[in-house]
């Protein structure tokens, strides 16, 4: 079909008169309608027009239309608009100190869980329990495998509700979950009210924080991501000490009645998520209309794990992370073990909260540079070092190895966590990614939740951590093995993708060609006859 823009083009005074004003006879033109269906009018309005058998006349103009043959009925339906164009700045740069501030207060918490790991070893170990460690480390292990267990239902809440909404009652539900679990008295009711309910809420919070980013920053996603991301390590480099005072001049419970300051302060900061894409409840509903679910494929949209790359992403990283939260939850009990009270273990912490937030700073700003899924050869080399450095561990018997091997570990835990949503993003593009995302992340929360309590078992049995640690560092060899085939995949499946539409173009001109040969020997008889009267 013409552009719209040659359709309201003048015409000359010896020019037909239109098709409009004085249709001639004889048999319609077929390209022209097949072109008109297939392809549905914008207005200058940007309104969608969905073609109905006949182009839809220019302003002024009116009457009767050629008759076309039957064509295939077309959905009333206006297809999707590829929705605004991020805006990269303004407004965005509020809600990336916001969503710093989320993933700062959500993993600053879970990641300096071996203070407050300590700490409830302490409170609750009344008595010679022989599984202590695996039982208080069930509290760590569960809150955080509950942040990403949650994550498909969080999907789709902010697929249906918008990211505002979603992370506000998020940051409300982790508060009260964090507050209860201060006037708690026994390790069971903990593995509810902390590792439960506060973590429910933090999934809740941070999901959003990830998926916003998306509607505000496209060209410079990678570096928002990193500087997003590199919000937990600020927290996880400045907690563990803050942590460690309060626990030592407060106690337990009142340090954790501090930390809800910081849920507080992440329950304002969700206010600042002003949706620039239309969620369910306007899209279905309409804007002053009652809010109608929508279809069931579109709440639950498993048509991401058609996409093969997806799969291998989603299921290659949920195997990579068995090990992943061991060092978190049992290293300063580790150092307490070998090295007594002679070493400041926090300084552990230090090291990986620092390299961690230079790590996602350096390599977001570098995902920007690596085309398209190649992206996720950085999350390999991730894994490796991971895993590499977990071996190291039991291995060093000064203090000093210790640090250097938590700078390595750090920097490339930064790596991993930073291009997560840039990888999401190239795999299965803009509109799936807050389910693609909900879904992953809900695989990894069984790895996550298993590891710790499995180490805290070994320990408990064997008497160290060292055969824990060198298991601990199998799994991210093994994943990051599987992801290494992610980009040929991605890129087979791109190269199909472009082929299928080569095809059928070609199909059809072969028809065209076929047609025109066809009409072309049946008039030649007939100029011959005529030119022989």
């Amino acid at each position: 079909m013409a552009p719209v823009s040659e359709q309201l083009e003048p015409r000359g005074e010896g020019d037909p008169p239109s098709a409009a004003a004085a249709p001639l006879p004889g048999p319609p033109a077929a390209e022209p309608a097949a072109a008109v269906v297939a392809e549905p009018r914008r207005e200058n309005s940007g309104e969608c027009c969905p073609g109905s058998g006949s182009p839809a006349a220019p302003s002024g103009e009116s009457g009767a239309q050629p008759r076309a043959e039957p064509e295939a009925p077309v959905s009333s339906e206006c297809p999707e608009s590829p929705g605004p164009e991020p805006p990269e700045g303004g407004w965005g740069w509020v809600v990336m100190l916001a969503a710093m501030w989320c993933n700062g207060a959500v993993f600053g918490i879970q990641n300096s869980c071996g203070v407050l790991f300590v700490s409830m070893l302490e409170v609750f170990g009344g008595g010679e329990d022989k599984q202590l460690s695996f039982k208080t480390a069930w509290v760590s292990s569960l809150s955080m495998g509950m942040v990403f267990f949650c994550s498909p239902v969080v999907s789709i809440f902010t697929d249906l509700f918008g990211c505002r909404k979603v992370a506000v009652v998020g940051a409300a539900v982790g508060f009260v979950g964090l507050l209860s679990s201060s006037f708690v008295r026994t390790i069971e009711l903990q593995y509810f009210t902390y590792g439960v309910l506060f973590a429910c809420g933090c999934s809740f919070a941070y999901q959003p924080s990830l998926v916003i980013l998306g509607h505000y920053f496209k060209k410079r996603l990678g570096l928002v991501n990193g500087i997003v991301t590199a919000g937990s390590s600020l927290f996880t480099v400045s907690l563990p000490f803050l942590l460690r005072v309060l626990i030592d001049s407060v106690g337990l419970y009142n340090t954790l009645r501090v930390l809800c300051v910081l849920m507080f302060i992440l329950f304002l900061a969700g206010f600042t998520y002003k949706p620039l894409v239309s969620n369910a409840k306007d899209t279905e509903g309409g804007k002053k209309g009652k809010f109608r679910f929508p279809p069931e494929k579109k709440i639950c949209n498993f048509s991401v794990f058609k996409i093969l790359s997806y799969r291998i992403w989603a299921f290659g990283i949920p195997a990579a992370l068995f090990g992943y939260f061991v060092p978190y939850v049992h290293l300063m009990k580790h150092v307490k073990d070998r090295f007594g009270g002679s070493v400041p273990e926090e300084v552990l912490l230090l090291c990986l909260g620092i390299t961690s937030g230079v790590g996602r700073l350096i390599f977001g700003r570098v995902a920007d540079y690596i085309p398209g899924a190649k992206k996720v050869y950085l999350q390999v080399a991730s894994f490796f070092f991971i895993g590499l450095m977990s071996m190291m561990i039991p291995l060093c018997n000064v203090f000093g190895g210790l640090i250097a091997v938590c700078l390595l570990m750090g920097l490339f835990d930064g790596c991993f966590i930073c291009i997560m949503a840039p990888i999401a993003f190239e795999l299965v593009g803009a509109q799936d990614v807050s389910q693609a995302i909900g879904f992953l992340l809900g695989l990894m929360s069984v790895p996550l939740t298993v590891g710790p309590p499995i180490a805290g078992l070994l320990r408990d049995y064997l008497g160290s951590y060292d055969v824990a640690f060198y298991l601990a560092g199998v799994p991210p060899l093994i994943g990051g093995a599987i992801l290494c085939f992610i980009p040929w995949v991605h890129e087979r499946q791109k190269l199909k993708e472009r082929v299928k539409p080569v095809d059928a173009e070609t199909t059809e001109k072969m028809l065209e060609n076929e047609s025109t040969l066809v009409s072309s020997t049946t008039e030649k008889p007939v100029k011959e006859m005529e030119s022989g009267f």
